[in-house]
Formats: structure tokens, C-alpha cells, sequence
């Protein structure tokens, strides 16, 4: 049974495999991806009650929270993805996190720049050296460090595995940046989502939050199958040529 399991795995990362698959899903995620962007928007814009102490300055927690929470959860694809290359030398594995780098720190760069903008009315200043903004900074420049890596070592497998290295000591920042607000006295408001308890956070302001974070969410893994497509023909067409 365990034999019959590890060759199903390496089959389903097989780069013939993985095209067709990421081929076949591709319409249906992107789908989903501007469906759930589309509700977001229009119920957290539009609908979503005022907040009696931010105003409609709390909207741009639509675009900040998914950014950030994405930001994360894409570095942690990049970490498990670089763990699985380096122990089996799976190159999709590779390829996942080569692809997903860009979009996490695009996703991060986000965070950042709304977080800023929303900052500056709520905290009177564009930037502070708190401990979640600047933990959210080290992840930007670890994205940065890993995609120069990448570029500055012309050997494939050698940059691969450099950066797969580097990837896997950066996981660091990621509890720090979530967990920031709960060991240091920072600015930045506490958990509104990640609660044991209820969230505290009116549904009609939940709702189409969680919509945009699952719809961020779709929509990397919609920009993830298109590259992964990209760089599997290019592979194979390396190998012919």
C-alpha cells in the first residue's frame, strides 16, 4: 500500500501530469477566484455597515487583511514546496515555489502599502518601526532575497537548491509576523479572525472579509497554474532542444 501511495505521488508530480491537471482546473479556480472578488467587493464596499470608530476607513481592511494573510500563507507553499525538493527532487516542487515567490511578494507589497494608507488617518503617520510592520518588511525583503537568488546563480539545480535553503531559514519571520501583536506592545490591532472565540467582527463585515481572503486566495492559484504551465513547456522544451 505505501509503495502503491509513493508512486501515485510521483506520477501526480510528473511534469505531463501536472500540466493537464493544472490545464483542467484552471478555468474552474479562476472562476471561483473573480466570483468570490466579485462579492467581496461589492458587499464589503457597498453594504458592509459603517464602523462606529474608523468610519469607512475600515475598508481598507478588504484589500490589507487578505494581502497580509496571503503574504503568509504563500511563504509557507514556498517553505513546504522547498522542503519537498531538497528531501525528494521533485522539480514540480520546485517549480510551485519559483512561481509563487513573485505573487507573495506582490501580495506582501500589498499589505504594506495599504497598511500605510490606512495608517496615516488611524495612527496619524505613513510608517512606525512597530514589530508586525516591521516583520511584515523582513518578509518583502526575504521574497526579494529569495527571487535574486534565483536570478544571480545561472545553474538551475544550484539556485534551486540555494534558494530552497534560503526559503526554509526565512520560515522564521512567519510566526513572528503572526504572532507579533501577542508578544510585543505594538500598535497594530489584535486578531479579529484567528480567535479561539467568536471572531469580533460584525457579520455583515465578516462575510465578505472571509470572501476576499478565500477570493485572494483563488486568485493566486490562478496566476500558480499559469505560470506552472509556462515553465513545464519551457522545460520540455529545453529538454528538446
Amino acid at each position: 500500500m505505501l509503495k502503491y501511495k509513493t508512486s501515485y505521488f510521483y506520477r501526480l508530480a510528473s511534469p505531463k501530469v501536472s500540466y493537464v491537471l493544472a490545464d483542467r482546473l484552471l478555468p474552474w479556480i479562476a472562476s471561483v477566484a473573480g466570483i468570490l472578488l466579485l462579492y467581496g467587493v461589492i458587499a464589503g464596499l457597498f453594504f458592509a455597515p459603517v464602523d462606529y470608530q474608523q468610519g469607512d476607513g475600515f475598508r481598507m481592511i478588504y484589500i490589507h487583511v487578505p494581502a497580509a494573510f496571503l503574504s503568509l500563507a504563500i511563504y509557507s507553499v514556498i517553505f513546504i514546496s522547498s522542503v519537498i525538493y531538497l528531501i525528494w527532487h521533485i522539480k514540480l516542487a520546485d517549480f510551485c515555489a519559483k512561481s509563487s515567490a513573485g505573487i507573495g511578494a506582490t501580495y506582501t507589497l500589498i499589505a504594506l502599502i495599504s497598511g500605510a494608507l490606512w495608517g496615516k488617518p488611524m495612527w496619524g503617520t505613513w510608517w512606525i518601526w512597530d514589530a508586525r510592520l516591521t516583520s511584515e518588511l523582513i518578509l518583502l525583503f526575504l521574497y526579494c532575497g529569495y527571487l535574486g537568488l534565483r536570478s544571480a546563480i545561472r545553474d538551475r539545480e544550484r539556485s534551486a537548491k540555494a534558494a530552497a535553503i534560503l526559503a526554509i531559514a526565512g520560515m522564521i519571520d512567519v510566526p513572528i509576523v503572526h504572532f507579533s501583536v501577542e508578544w510585543w506592545a505594538t500598535l497594530h490591532q489584535g486578531a479579529t479572525l484567528a480567535k479561539w472565540a467568536r471572531p469580533s467582527i460584525d457579520n455583515d463585515m465578516l462575510y465578505p472579509l472571509l470572501g476576499m481572503i478565500a477570493g485572494f486566495g483563488f486568485f493566486y492559484l490562478t496566476i500558480l497554474c499559469v505560470r506552472l504551465r509556462s515553465d513545464l513547456l519551457k522545460r520540455e522544451w529545453q529538454l528538446k532542444s
